[in-house]
């Protein structure tokens, strides 16, 4: 199985990154770079591929995804007293490893 190709993380300067755009562009293309682009000496922007674009992308979806559902998690424990808190949250534990316990014995008998 081949690995993924990394690119390395290189750094340029706007001007530097003119005069060589359509270079670095094919570099990024090939994933042999990722170009820092900086603008009296202060990190401003990136180019990276199209694919580590969309990757970005989807983590930025999955992170908002999971930050609504914190959200409402939370919505669930307004008002509650923190003690009522750490009850539920044992509780949601015990439900969850009895949920484990009970897989993992149905895959032993699958297994056997």
């Amino acid at each position: 199985m081949t690995l993924p190709k990394f690119p390395r993380i290189e750094t340029s300067n706007v001007s530097e990154t003119r005069n060589h755009l359509s270079e670095t562009l094919d570099r990024v293309h090939r994933r042999e770079a990722q170009v820092v682009i900086e603008k009296s000496g202060i990190p401003v922007g990136a180019i990276v591929s199209m694919d580590d674009l969309a990757r970005l992308k989807h983590i930025d979806e999955n992170r908002a995804a999971l930050l609504e559902a914190m959200r409402e998690a939370q919505q669930g424990f307004v008002g509650l007293p923190p003690d009522e808190i750490e009850a539920e949250i044992e509780k949601a534990i015990a439900e969850v490893k009895a949920e484990s316990r009970e897989a993992r014995k149905r895959a032993e008998t699958l297994a056997s």
